[in-house]
């Protein structure tokens, strides 16, 4: 009950705030901050034979999670009870929770499609993608946004608060440290094949649930339920990601638009399988549809949190 508190007034700090770039020019970024520990140790530890790699991939994911586990508890422990101990440890959880940065970085690609403008909605899903935006046509870039959107509402959201819900301030922290982690060693590359192998499975762990509970929310915040349920239940298990299928079929479903499908990595084309395949492709106006589902799924989540809270 106090810890669904504390991430409500996570969430609503974050939603009225963002992190404010004199804060971040001042301090920088507790993500920064852990994304330092991960390249050093990728930097001094990522060598010899791949099961010294491995190990030392283990090694790495246990330092960096309780590197930032760790001083949250010790802060916790410190921290009062009641409504200003809550108000406090939301505070200290507010720069962990992405709501509104998540928001405007889609929205930077919804204006440049709404003008007919798609040099720049390209230039503006480069910065939330990790495809070739160069060849996407309007369609693609719809795509491209969407799934974004789907896939970091699961893993830049709901999954951190979900686990600051169960655990407080050490079990937002942990999570950030497994998700920086994957998403800078995660990768199957020669160099973070066996080095980023822990850090990798960890990640699709700990974003079990919270994927799964992402694509519920979706379904239930759009006037479609029942389609968003079971494009989700049909084709999620399809996609590459065991997790990331979830939210992004649930979001196909919700618009009536089809994700996914065949994409381009660098010099690579990556025969991607379709979620929701048989619907169109999305339109420009269909990101705006988009954004308004995560407006209503994210309330939703607040709901959630406020009932858990006062039960």
């Amino acid at each position: 009950m106090f810890h669904a508190g504390t991430m409500l007034v996570a969430m609503a700090t974050d939603v009225a705030l963002g992190w404010p770039d004199r804060i971040h020019a001042r301090i920088g970024h507790p993500v920064v901050w852990i994304g330092r520990i991960i390249s050093a140790l990728d930097q001094r530890w990522n060598r010899g034979s791949e099961t010294e790699r491995r190990r030392a991939g283990v090694a790495a994911l246990l330092v960096t999670v309780l590197a930032a586990a760790l001083p949250a508890a010790l802060v916790q422990s410190l921290l009062p009870g009641g409504l200003l101990g809550a108000v406090l440890t939301g505070l200290l959880a507010w720069p962990l929770v992405a709501l509104r940065s998540m928001h405007e970085h889609v929205e930077a690609v919804a204006v440049p499609l709404d003008a007919g403008d798609l040099p720049g909605a390209r230039r503006a899903v480069s910065m939330i993608v990790g495809r070739d935006p160069s060849q996407l046509d309007g369609a693609g870039v719809t795509r491209a946004a969407l799934e974004s959107l789907a896939e970091n509402s699961s893993d830049g959201i709901v999954a951190p608060l979900f686990w600051g819900v169960l655990l407080g301030l050490p079990g937002i922290a942990a999570y950030k440290a497994i998700n920086t982690l994957d998403s800078m060693i995660g990768h199957r590359t020669p160099r973070h094949e066996a080095f980023g192998w822990a850090s990798a499975r960890t990640d699709d762990w700990v974003n079990l649930i919270p994927a799964r509970l992402t694509g519920v929310l979706f379904a239930f915040a759009s006037g479609r339920p029942r389609e968003a349920l079971a494009v989700m239940r049909r084709d999620a298990r399809a996609h590459r990601s065991p997790n990331a299928g979830w939210p992004e079929a649930a979001m196909a479903g919700a618009l009536g638009v089809r994700l996914s499908g065949p994409r381009i990595y660098g010099d690579r084309v990556s025969a991607e399988p379709w979620l929701n395949g048989g619907a169109p492709d999305p339109r420009p106006a269909d990101l705006r549809q988009g954004l308004a589902l995560y407006r209503r799924g994210m309330v939703l989540l607040a709901a959630l949190f406020l009932l858990v809270a006062v039960v």
